[in-house]
């Protein structure tokens, strides 16, 4: 695995970010309210220090984006009430993941594991 993988990993696989407690996050329901809230802007991770992740979840199916200086790219579709998605990064497999989303202002949050796992907060711009 290259360096600094397991951040990343972590990151994209739904890593704990300092959360905001100003107010609470409100589920993304549907795909019609996930695109609007997402499609073609820039996420950038929160809670790094400077951004070492930023990503695109395109309209047509497509994510694109770099992570620690090597291209992320893969696929994501609305299933079940889930944002499921296969990421490679720097052509390492990170493999499918359906997660819930949730919004708070310009922070959307992807919890790992339909909402069990892990989260990861990104800033959308």
């Amino acid at each position: 695995m290259k360096p600094f993988a397991l951040v990343l990993t972590m990151s994209l696989a739904g890593a704990a970010a300092v959360p905001s407690v100003a107010e609470e996050f409100m589920p993304i329901p549907d795909q019609s309210a996930f695109l609007s809230t997402v499609a073609g802007k820039d996420l950038r991770l929160k809670g790094y220090g400077p951004i070492v992740v930023r990503l695109k979840v395109l309209p047509d199916g497509e994510i694109t984006g770099r992570g620690l200086g090597w291209d992320v790219t893969g696929e994501w579709r609305w299933q079940d009430g889930f944002f499921c998605r296969d990421l490679n990064w720097g052509g390492t497999d990170l493999g499918p993941n359906c997660q819930e989303v949730r919004v708070q202002g310009q922070t959307v949050r992807f919890i790992a594991d339909r909402g069990a796992g892990d989260f990861a907060d990104f800033v959308v711009q």
